[in-house]
């Protein structure tokens, strides 16, 4: 689903390779999610900012943003790139860093499917509820 087709208090989950222009455009805020691949975020998320960062840079600034990042390790090269693109983009992080360590340090466990225990599930949901009755109340 289309970010635009979804009722304007509505929550939309899209895929990178999904995004556009009209949907940075249209969200009041965002949760950028991805895997870190090889100390990096995923070349989806990366070609996602890629097509997208110039046609909205400087028609979005101080709009609201978190981050969940999935790791096999720390995470932390991922959401140096993501912070540093949103700080070009001028937008407010809103809350602390999210990341998620699967502690995959081998080839099989690395290629293993992973799956985010109830509690992490349960804090991904209290981010995006946090993140939009911010931008219902205003405060963001």
């Amino acid at each position: 689903m289309a970010c635009a087709a979804a009722e304007a208090d509505a929550a939309c989950l899209m895929a990178a390779a999904d995004v556009s222009e009209e949907d940075i455009l249209d969200a009041s805020a965002y949760i950028f999610v991805c895997p870190e691949n090889l100390a990096s975020m995923s070349g989806m998320m990366k070609d996602m900012f890629d097509r997208n960062y110039y046609p909205v840079l400087g028609r979005i600034e101080g709009r609201a943003y978190a981050t969940i990042i999935a790791a096999g390790s720390d995470g932390q090269g991922a959401q140096q790139q993501i912070d540093r693109i949103a700080k070009g983009w001028r937008l407010k992080r809103v809350a602390e860093p999210m990341i998620v360590n699967f502690d995959a340090q081998t080839p099989e466990t690395i290629m293993a499917p992973k799956s985010p225990s109830q509690e992490t599930l349960d804090e991904c949901t209290n981010l995006g509820k946090a993140i939009s009755e911010g931008v219902s109340s205003g405060i963001f």
